[in-house]
């Protein structure tokens, strides 16, 4: 019996010292001091020990147990006070810095979308959003652009087939969001105050300056006796709050279907403080958004009565934004999904 003791206890410390892991160490504890462990067997097997030997056996074996138990404890204390843990066979040092944890951050048009949104807001101004897929009627012919207009021929469309049991119904991939505005003028009585931000798509090539998907985000007020002084008084405002308070503003007379009269918006250059530079073509100025008054054709088109009632609306291309505040020269950046160029704009 003591020589069975004395070849367990060494067994039992040779393999203690090599257990490296939580895992091992619980694997030696179940072989030598589990229920049905090596000295557990041989603590039971002593009542068949000749009793002349039994008190040396029985003695031995309490130490054979004390020890293991107290060589156990210290290494479970060591393994659990290491600063070096197993992950998956790697080493880690835990004790060092960790590594750095990747914070998400808006796109550069998302962050622009959102600014031009809250500005107009705290103007009183609600957010509605439409689909991108579009009716024609929604997208043209509601806008004062029947069939055959002219001004059709500026959007180069994206056509949907769609077919109904009574036959086709011209649909559309939708050429801006103006069409959002007509659907809440139906929806909702004067007076009323919208923006409209979204996508939308043009069928053309891409280059540095053109993309076949970009975001605008367009908005009109309609209510008595509004005029050109209030769309006027509003793009100024907006203008200073986005580019800054000393920047100043050029109204001209530009051509929309939908409007009448209609007014391209330009502000001095930023760059060059309106002496001419590269960003604004030497003219001094940098067109941002075209408006003017709704048209009476649109008004009368929703139910709104254009004696009664009058309106302004305007519109931008959101990606212009970022393009003139970073000085950024090719629009297809924006959506090529490189991380260099999206980690710039924290």
């Amino acid at each position: 019996m003591l020589d069975q003791l004395e070849e367990v206890a060494t067994q039992a410390n040779a393999e203690l010292q090599k257990a490296s892991s939580a895992e091992e160490l619980e694997t030696w504890r179940v072989r030598y001091l589990g229920r049905k462990g090596q000295l557990t067997n041989l603590l039971r097997s002593l009542r068949d020990v000749p009793i002349e030997e039994r008190k040396a056996a029985g003695a031995r074996a309490n130490q054979v147990r004390n020890t293991l138990e107290a060589g156990y404890t210290a290494k479970k204390e060591k393994l659990d006070s290491s600063t070096t843990v197993s992950i998956e066979g790697d080493k880690i040092d835990i004790s060092l810095p960790g590594e750095p944890i990747q914070i998400g951050r808006f796109h550069p048009t998302t962050r622009a979308i959102k600014e031009i949104c809250d500005i107009f807001i705290s103007m009183g101004f609600q957010i509605a959003e439409g689909p991108e897929v579009e009716w024609e009627y929604y997208n043209f012919e509601a806008l004062n652009m029947p069939a055959e207009h002219p001004a059709r021929d500026a959007f180069a469309t994206l056509w949907v087939d769609y077919h109904t049991p009574t036959g086709a119904r011209p649909m559309l991939m939708r050429t801006h969001t103006s069409p959002v505005q007509i659907r809440s003028m139906e929806k909702i009585k004067p007076p009323v105050r919208i923006i409209s931000p979204g996508r939308v798509f043009r069928y053309e090539a891409t280059d540095a300056t053109h993309e076949w998907m970009f975001s605008q985000v367009e908005g009109f007020a309609v209510d008595k006796n509004i005029t050109m002084a209030d769309l006027k008084g509003t793009l100024f405002e907006f203008a200073r709050r986005l580019f800054g308070q000393d920047r100043k503003c050029r109204f001209r007379c530009d051509y929309f279907p939908f409007v009448e009269p209609g007014v391209e918006i330009a502000i001095d250059c930023f760059m060059c403080g309106g002496k001419g530079c590269r960003l604004c073509g030497n003219s001094g100025w940098i067109e941002i958004l075209g408006a003017g008054m709704v048209h009476p054709e649109v008004l009368r088109g929703c139910g709104i009565d254009p004696d009664v009632y009058s309106g302004f609306a305007f519109g931008m291309g959101v990606e212009r934004i970022p393009i003139l505040r970073y000085g950024i020269d090719d629009i297809r950046l924006f959506y090529s999904n490189d991380l260099r160029f999206l980690k710039q704009f924290s």
